[in-house]
């Protein structure tokens, strides 16, 4: 039997708001899982559940550069918030956008063999990001990178340095920034009901059956009569367009106007949306939590033995 510790309970309540007592169930169900412990919450406390499963797991900066058509996302890890605020840091990160819009890197590994050089370090971006994380002594690395040369109009908005939203576009200037704002604000997966990736689709779908037959079997358990299978499939139905509503671009009520979509505020503006690219630094990275209480244990039990 798996073994759930009080950090694993600590990770999955950060993960989705529930009670401790009930994520430490929904971990001992799913033998340790977390990711089949996240959904038994969800089918169990509903939606809300999910609701912490995007928030900041690591620590880093999005960066971008736009010239013209031709523009760059990219997000640059390291370990603690402190890094973030590094003049060297920033000044690398930055650079790193540059490049990656005016060379066309195939992947990681190209952009870190670009020629570059800072804080006498060099000859290329590899050999001073090898050589800042030795000057300020903290790991630091170039996790994901988009480039942009469509031909499209790019709007960027980036809330401080931890969000970042590209949207390629046509139409008017001002209502592709206001779209790309709203991304950062409402992180949709797709621009449209449709682009939704099938996975999701099946997960929402998987949940909604779950969660049904939970209800139907506390209906039993209650001596009070259960739906129709023709009613039960016309809730999962209707919970999955629902979901599909929730996370599509288009269909979202517009953040700066919750009378229209934002699907009717672009048309209402003459602009199209053609793509968007929403990046959270540390997002689906697991972030290190340390055990203090733990540590100082230690420390004492080794100074007792040194004794």
């Amino acid at each position: 039997m798996v073994a759930i510790t009080a950090s694993m309970v600590a990770e999955l309540r950060g993960k989705t708001d529930a009670p401790m007592m009930e994520c430490k169930r929904a971990l001992t169900e799913a033998e340790g899982d977390m990711a089949k412990a996240e959904e038994l919450l969800r089918v169990k406390l509903g939606s809300k559940a999910g609701k912490a499963a995007g928030r900041i797991t690591a620590e880093g900066v999005v960066t971008s550069y736009i010239d013209g058509a031709v523009g760059a996302l990219l997000e640059v890890n390291c370990e603690t918030d402190f890094v973030t605020k590094n003049d060297s840091f920033l000044a690398l990160a930055n650079a790193a956008a540059v490049l990656i819009a005016k060379n066309n890197p195939a992947d990681v590994a190209a952009l870190g063999a670009l020629p570059y050089a800072q804080d006498s370090f060099g000859p290329t971006l590899e050999d001073v990001r090898k050589g800042l994380i030795g000057k300020i002594g903290e790991n630091m690395s170039f996790r994901r990178f988009k480039r942009f040369s469509a031909g499209n109009k790019l709007a960027i908005y980036l809330h401080g340095t931890r969000i970042g939203v590209v949207l390629e576009f046509e139409g008017d200037e001002l209502a592709a920034k206001d779209a790309a704002m709203h991304v950062a604000a409402m992180k949709p997966v797709a621009l449209s009901s449709a682009d939704v990736p099938v996975e999701l689709v099946a997960r929402e779908r998987s949940v909604a059956a779950a969660k049904a037959a939970a209800d139907a079997d506390t209906a039993t358990a209650a001596g009070k009569p259960v739906q129709s299978a023709e009613i039960v499939a016309k809730r999962i139905e209707g919970g999955v367009q629902k979901y599909l509503k929730e996370v599509s671009l288009f269909n979202q009520p517009f953040v700066k106007n919750d009378k229209q979509t934002v699907e009717q505020m672009l048309k209402a503006t003459g602009t199209s949306v053609k793509s968007f690219t929403l990046y959270v630094v540390g997002e689906g990275i697991e972030k290190k939590v340390d055990d203090f209480a733990a540590e100082v244990a230690a420390q004492v039990a080794a100074a007792k033995q040194s004794s």
